[in-house]
């Protein structure tokens, strides 16, 4: 079974940065793919970024340019760099990732963008 816990989330005024961090525990193999998806109020859940074993990112086309998503497989963690944040990006954003085909998600950590 793998644990992933979140945190970095917070408020912040539109134009600033989070970083938010997701560390995985518990897993006796490597770790696949790793995402963030979020989910705004009365909105569907939305696959962010995306970051194969091997490095390959992927991107939603709103983030794309201010958003960068990273790992540390040493350290069983994917991060999401947050820039020139907007209000639409508020959101619960959860991190997920994949072992030998199960996929794991973390508790969701709050980011509020403030206008």
């Amino acid at each position: 079974q793998v644990q992933l816990v979140e945190s970095g989330g917070g408020l912040v005024q539109a134009g600033g940065s989070l970083r938010l961090s997701c560390a995985a525990s518990g897993s006796r193999f490597s770790l696949d793919a790793m995402g963030w998806y979020r989910q705004a109020p009365g909105k569907q859940r939305e696959l962010v970024a995306t970051i194969t074993s091997g490095g390959g990112t992927n991107y939603i086309g709103s983030v794309k340019g201010r958003f960068t998503i990273s790992r540390d497989n040493a350290k069983n963690t994917v991060y999401l760099q947050m820039n020139s944040l907007k209000s639409e990006d508020t959101a619960v954003y959860s991190c997920t990732v994949w072992a030998l085909g199960t996929r794991y998600w973390g508790q969701g950590t709050q980011v509020t963008v403030s206008s």
